[in-house]
């Protein structure tokens, strides 16, 4: 059975794409069937590519991200999609808060499907240097093969 998983930081163009980026990447085995997205809780950037750097890093780990859009969260993503991971737990608190009475999506931090890193945000690159869209993918990467073993067995 297909599971859906929306990824959802502030502006979709920096940690939400490189979440999709990375588990598509770790899902290309084909040990789960998966429809992946990212979106963001704030408007900024609807209709944008991913942040150049955001492209940069994953093209470098062998995930293309070019193609990408940004998009708002919606109303009708907390029915469509399996699991809605947020970056961090601001977004997550803003999740809750748009989640409309009887959705069946199921809510989380993505760091909270890491051992060890539970509570976590994963860092907003954004305003920083090229390194920390480097550290940014470590945290996605692991956070996507963590969420997609706990998928496999369930």
């Amino acid at each position: 059975m297909a599971q859906s998983i929306l990824f959802v930081c502030l502006g979709n163009i920096c940690r939400s794409p490189l979440a999709e980026g990375a588990l598509q990447a770790a899902a290309r085995d084909g040990e789960a069937t998966l429809e992946i997205d990212s979106a963001g809780t704030g408007s900024w950037h609807v209709g944008h590519p991913p942040d150049g750097r955001a492209r940069a890093v994953a093209l470098a780990n062998g995930v293309d991200i070019g193609a990408q859009r940004a998009r708002q969260v919606r109303a009708a993503d907390f029915d469509m999609f399996d699991h809605i991971v947020a970056m961090d737990r601001s977004v997550l608190n803003d999740l809750k808060a748009l989640q409309p009475s009887g959705s069946s999506a199921r809510l989380s931090l993505f760091l909270d499907h890491v051992a060890g890193r539970e509570g976590e945000d994963v860092t907003d690159p954004y305003y920083g240097e090229d390194e920390g869209f480097a550290t940014t993918w470590d945290d996605v990467t692991k956070g996507a093969e963590a969420l997609l073993a706990a998928i496999i067995r369930s």
